[in-house]
């Protein structure tokens, strides 16, 4: 059931209208060429091209416990619908009452008599104003909504470890920068100390040498701190026990994957979360029906079938029974009244809540498309700086061993370039995990046929 552009109405009272789809313009950046135009698979994640986290995906998969526990909601749902449709069955029953006693007679003397009477009883609740009926579309509408759960947290999952194997080949990254700007750094402090030593410089040098040395010093066991609970936080999501993630590809070989060029406002119905809005406000709307019916009369049928078995009976006697009753409140204090009233609370607070899912989904997807965008461009500028700052940093390094210039100038050039590098590093990381949250705020990928329908 689709609810983007529909408007409940047919139950006594006043009800929100539920917000339609079109009501919410879309950003003009959704019509914007992002990309070749190519269509996104639904196994997004391996778009990027590392198998290592497409390997890591299937395993979160297939062992994270949220997921299990999902799937167990699933079950619940599932049982719950049964048992709304078996109310509206018929209920049968049998009982197999036995007698001892003694029977007199006008000819002869008392004698005992053993006596039986078997008996199936049925009942059968007609339901006529459907609140039986509604209960049963209720407990369904809530398996769908289960399910959409379910999705929800699977997508979510795919994208977290998408997302915290980015974060973790960005810290990895990070660690070799540090690793290799502490390589140089000892380069210049082993040639400060020399040139102190020689008297070609004051100890000043040599002291801004060495706190520079431990500074980049101490980027390496923070980078290091960092791998290891980023490892632990992946090992949660896949279901393991803490320890080391396998590496694939760099962060800097990591490919961007297409976007097409005109995402369509439609294929936020394919979010599982706006499914799981959507299934939750059908269910309230049910609930709310059939607690509207409960105060109205009730007719069950009722009848029972059996025989009478007694040694003191020649042959078996046949008995059976036909029954109707009606029922309907009188004064309950206002109970019923009480129910219907928070059935209808309730259904306005799924309405809202879907309302609000779907603004939300426009804006997670405005978001992600911007990050795309602007990330890449920001990606871009820095790569340029580091470049720029790298010759700069050769261009003070051979004037300070020429002796035209301060170590001060090497210096600022090497703070400069580290800063920059950290930086492009933390871009490039942004701009894949911008992409990840495209994914997911997408509902987790589409196909060419996918958008040629929602523009149709």
């Amino acid at each position: 059931m689709t609810l983007l552009n529909l408007t409940l109405t047919g139950c006594i009272g006043p009800r929100p209208q539920v917000p339609a789809a079109s009501a919410v313009v879309p950003p003009p950046a959704w019509r914007t060429a992002l990309g070749n135009g190519e269509p996104i698979r639904a196994d997004w994640w391996s778009a990027f091209g590392d198998p290592v986290l497409t390997r890591l995906v299937g395993q979160a998969l297939a062992d994270n416990v949220d997921l299990a526990a999902a799937a167990s909601r699933i079950d619940e749902a599932r049982a719950a619908a049964r048992l709304a449709r078996a109310q509206q069955t018929p209920t049968l029953g049998g009982n197999l009452p036995s007698t001892t006693g003694q029977t007199v007679s006008p000819f002869g003397t008392p004698s005992d008599a053993i006596g039986a009477q078997p008996a199936v009883t049925a009942s059968y609740d007609l339901d006529l104003f459907g609140r039986l009926r509604q209960a049963s579309r209720a407990a369904q509408a809530q398996l769908l909504a289960s399910e959409g759960a379910r999705d929800t947290v699977r997508l979510a999952i795919a994208s977290g470890v998408a997302t915290n194997y980015v974060t973790l080949r960005a810290l990895d990254l990070r660690l070799a920068v540090a690793q290799q700007t502490l390589a140089a750094r000892t380069e210049a402090l082993r040639i400060a100390r020399r040139r102190a030593e020689a008297g070609y410089t004051s100890n000043l040098e040599l002291r801004q040498a060495e706190a520079e040395y431990r500074a980049t010093q101490q980027l390496v066991p923070a980078a290091q701190l960092a791998i290891s609970r980023q490892e632990n936080a992946l090992s949660l999501l896949l279901g393991t026990n803490p320890g080391p993630i396998p590496r694939g590809l760099p962060l800097d070989r990591l490919l961007a994957p297409a976007i097409p060029d005109g995402l369509p406002a439609d294929l936020l119905r394919r979010r599982p979360d706006l499914f799981q809005a959507e299934q939750t406000l059908v269910a309230a709307d049910r609930t709310l029906d059939s607690a509207r019916a409960a105060m109205l009369p009730n007719l069950a049928l009722t009848g029972s079938a059996g025989v009478v078995l007694s040694t003191a009976l020649a042959n078996p006697i046949g008995v059976f029974s036909v029954g109707a009753s009606i029922l309907s409140p009188i004064f309950d204090g206002g109970r019923l009244r009480a129910q219907s009233d928070v059935a209808t609370a309730r259904r306005d607070q799924a309405a809202f809540a879907y309302r609000r899912t779907a603004l939300v989904a426009f804006q997670e997807v405005d978001n992600a498309l911007a990050g795309v965008q602007r990330s890449g461009e920001q990606a871009v500028a820095l790569g340029l700086q580091v470049d720029a700052l790298a010759a700069a940093l050769r261009n003070a390094s051979n004037r300070y061993r020429a002796g035209y210039t301060s170590y001060i100038e090497q210096l600022d050039a090497q703070r400069g370039l580290l800063t920059a590098e950290l930086a492009l590093v933390q871009a490039r990381a942004d701009r894949i995990t911008a992409y990840v949250a495209l994914y997911q705020a997408m509902g987790g990928g589409w196909s060419r046929d996918d958008v040629a329908a929602t523009q149709r």
